[in-house]
């Protein structure tokens, strides 16, 4: 029903089912996995009303048992996710959603099967959300600020100007316009700068 895939790894298909409604997927090396996607196959739906909750687990260093950390989820509207775990922080984390599991040196990805009402008021970890185009849009916002606001502050009058042959200057007015059609097509377009 499930599939966990990391970068430069091959697709895990076969999750071990720890319950009627939890699997869970083991991950080794999990200190350099950055991101983890974990997708529906496309076999088997999800019952109607129904989700998949996915978590995160690594081993505690202190009991080394698995201490487990909401990243998201996944629907039959929703059926794949891209998570970051690399900034995920050992000792914090939730209830136990798969029970108490031995301990292990390996990380988990696990799946557990819940109402969308109940998937609905859980709280992901901030730190698992991937970048948007939002987030992209807010940098490429502040750099825009950063770089017209750097430039500004050189700014001279022309009665202030001394005649330099070394030194270039560009008005302010070719930086402001810039910006201002850099901005339009951004939003226009997110993605026009990769052509």
């Amino acid at each position: 029903m499930f599939g966990c895939l990391v970068a430069g790894r091959l697709v895990q298909t076969d999750p071990v089912q720890v319950a009627s409604d939890k699997f869970v997927f083991n991950l080794t090396d999990y200190e350099n996995v950055n991101h983890v996607v974990v997708f529906m196959l496309g076999t088997v739906p999800f019952p109607a009303g129904m989700g998949g909750a996915v978590y995160f687990s690594f081993p505690d260093p202190l009991s080394g048992g698995p201490v487990w950390q909401l990243l998201g989820f996944i629907t039959n509207e929703k059926p794949s996710a891209i998570f970051r775990i690399s900034g995920l922080k050992s000792g914090e984390g939730g209830a136990h959603p798969f029970g108490m599991m031995a301990a292990s040196s390996v990380a988990q990805v696990g799946v557990s099967v819940e109402a969308l009402e109940h998937l609905a008021q859980q709280t992901p970890v901030s730190s698992a959300a991937v970048s948007t185009v939002d987030s992209f849009l807010q940098f490429t916002q502040k750099m825009l600020d950063s770089l017209y606001n750097f430039a500004s502050s050189f700014a001279l009058s022309q009665a202030q100007m001394t005649p330099n042959p070394t030194e270039t200057f560009i008005p302010s007015s070719c930086i402001l316009k810039w910006y201002a059609n850099f901005q339009r097509r951004m939003e226009q377009n997110p993605n026009f700068w990769k052509s």
